[in-house]
């Protein structure tokens, strides 16, 4: 293969275009450092190159799912857990699902916008249950930036006051909707809180970018811009500085070093023409994703680093986490043939319901969250797909057999948006035995060794998630519902998703003020080799059940505004 030396040297190169190298390469290059930025995808616009206004029926597919495209034909997200000439292996007994997103802008043209700051507690779990670890830094360490990322993405919410949900600088929340209200009736009876949700997606005009028109179809990217995605906020504002490039279809193979094991840039193979290249850079910036930037440092083998940059502890690629994940529905008489109303929202559920258990006796230590789904949005391919399951339930009709004709059609207007489900997102447990590594006979097709995953859920996750399953079926009870399947056992894990199944990867690369525990120290600086950090989920010391783009956000703000200080001190 050739290699193909650029013969600039730039002040910083980043890894990835996701939230954190976004977040990284906004912020460098507003300061005055010229910034050359490595993407694993092609280019993407939202606005170009979403499917936002298409509806299901323009497709012969009718927008279902496929390996290619697991959230739907239409989603704006180019990859998925399988991807072409890119494999990844377990070890015998373990499992590991590893999404991976090509394209600018990575995972942020994907998630939720679900946007919750960890809380006092989450830094400081070993301090209150003895397992994991502490964080080096405390929630007043990092909230100043979760304030800039707040003012600078916009965020709605409501400044409820509640235990370990910090408060942020919120947009008005929209108003629950009909299903959502029958929700807080039924928590209310339980003593279980309901709060309005947390989404980086715009109810006023902020910052330049218009207010969300309600099309609710967030997951396809938001041709207006009014939801959270890098290319949107950061990397427009990064470009027009005239201080980034944006190098894409490129697969970092390895971080280059020098003699004394500081970084001086880093090589990639072209994705078009296969050819190797190597950019060069002052400081080097990784935020490829939790498990990525693993791989990377793995495979930045040199004298200096034998068993991989910035692991001389013997860390990288260990105490990976994601987030627990079951759901829980159930049909509601009182939603049955309604009428057709307005139900206009955002792209997601306009409440949620924080961890509640604090004060509780439990057989498990961290909590979960739980998010809601139903009410009347655009029907796709196989929705309503069981209502053979359940036409018959609240009327004198044999069971079975979905029916057809009239009386089907009647059924899926009588149905449609009378299932409401909870699905809980929980804390994992960070545990030295559940690691990535390199897998020494295995590689892509752009001969880059891949990672072999050894995760396992413990009794933590499993108990936990037996709570969520009891406690979502209890509050489908006393909204007066029909839960629709049975309780999982303990055999079948209580209905727990594989790890990885809910794209929260962090780990790997974790923070800490000993150098021989944790690769990076408080500032997300490699221990070993000062002009490395990393600003993605990787530097996580534990994962909370917040969803964690928020936080990659501000943890990626304080690193980068940390970098700018090296450098005008001349420390870089």
């Amino acid at each position: 293969m050739k290699h193909i030396l650029n013969p600039d040297i730039y002040d910083v190169a980043v890894v990835g275009s996701g939230a954190g190298g976004g977040m990284a390469a906004y912020v460098l290059a507003e300061a005055g450092a010229n910034v050359v930025m490595l993407e694993a995808g092609p280019m993407w616009s939202a606005a170009t190159d979403g499917d936002m206004f298409t509806w299901n029926y323009a497709s012969p597919r009718r927008g279902a799912r496929s390996k290619e495209k697991p959230f739907g034909e239409f989603d704006g997200c180019i990859g998925g857990w399988e991807i072409e000439g890119e494999p990844y292996t377990h070890a015998p007994g373990t499992e590991w699902d590893w999404f991976r997103a090509r394209m600018l802008g990575g995972r942020t043209n994907h998630w939720g916008r679900i946007s919750l700051r960890f809380g006092p507690d989450d830094f400081r779990g070993y301090s209150l249950d003895g397992l994991g670890d502490d964080w080096p830094i405390g929630y007043e360490d990092i909230a100043p930036w979760y304030d800039k990322v707040d003012r600078l993405v916009g965020i709605f919410g409501n400044r409820d006051g509640f235990y370990n949900e910090p408060d942020g600088d919120f947009l008005p929340p929209p108003a629950p909707r009909l299903h959502e209200l029958l929700v807080m009736q039924g928590a209310a009876k339980m003593g279980i809180p309901v709060l309005a949700n947390r989404l980086s997606i715009l109810t006023k005009t902020h910052n330049g970018r218009p207010a969300c028109h309600f099309c609710a179809q967030c997951g396809r990217g938001c041709a207006t811009g009014s939801n959270f995605s890098s290319p949107t906020v950061l990397l427009s504002p990064a470009l027009g500085t005239g201080r980034l490039t944006i190098v894409d279809h490129a697969m970092a193979r390895e971080i280059t070093t020098d003699q004394e094991g500081l970084a001086t840039g880093v090589s990639y193979v072209n994705r078009n023409d296969m050819q190797e290249y190597t950019v060069r850079a002052r400081t080097v910036v990784l935020a490829a994703s939790a498990c990525e930037t693993a791989r990377l440092l793995l495979n930045s083998t040199s004298p200096r680093h034998p068993a991989g940059l910035a692991n001389s502890s013997g860390a990288v690629g260990r105490y990976l986490m994601d987030s627990t994940g079951a759901s829980v529905a159930g049909i509601f008489p009182q939603l049955v043939g309604r009428m057709p109303y307005n139900e206009d929202g955002v792209g997601g559920a306009h409440i949620y319901i924080p961890w509640f258990g604090y004060d509780q006796q439990r057989d498990f230590a961290r909590g979960y969250h739980l998010e809601i789904w139903g009410g009347r949005q655009q029907p796709g391919y196989g929705f309503m797909g069981g209502i053979h399951t359940v036409n018959n339930l609240f009327e004198d009709r044999p069971r079975g057999g979905g029916g057809y004709g009239m009386q089907l059609k009647q059924d899926y207007r009588d149905l449609y948006g009378s299932v409401v489900g909870f699905s809980a997102r929980g804390e994992m447990i960070a545990r030295y035995e559940n690691y990535c590594e390199i897998d020494p006979d295995v590689v892509d097709k752009y001969g880059i060794p891949v990672l072999r995953f050894h995760v396992r859920w413990s009794d933590e996750e499993y108990l936990q998630i037996k709570h969520a399953q009891e406690a979502s079926r209890s509050l489908v009870e006393a909204m007066g519902g029909e839960v629709l399947t049975p309780m999982p056992s303990r055999e079948e894990g209580y209905g727990i998703l594989a790890p990885g199944q809910i794209i929260h990867e962090v780990g790997t690369v974790r923070m800490g003020d000993d150098p021989a525990k944790a690769p990076l120290n408080a500032w997300c600086q490699a221990h070993d080799a000062r002009n490395v950090f990393v600003t993605d989920g990787a530097p996580f010391v534990s994962q909370a059940h917040k969803n964690t783009t928020w936080t990659i956000l501000a943890l990626a703000w304080r690193t980068a505004d940390h970098i700018v200080g090296l450098r005008n001190a001349g420390a870089l």
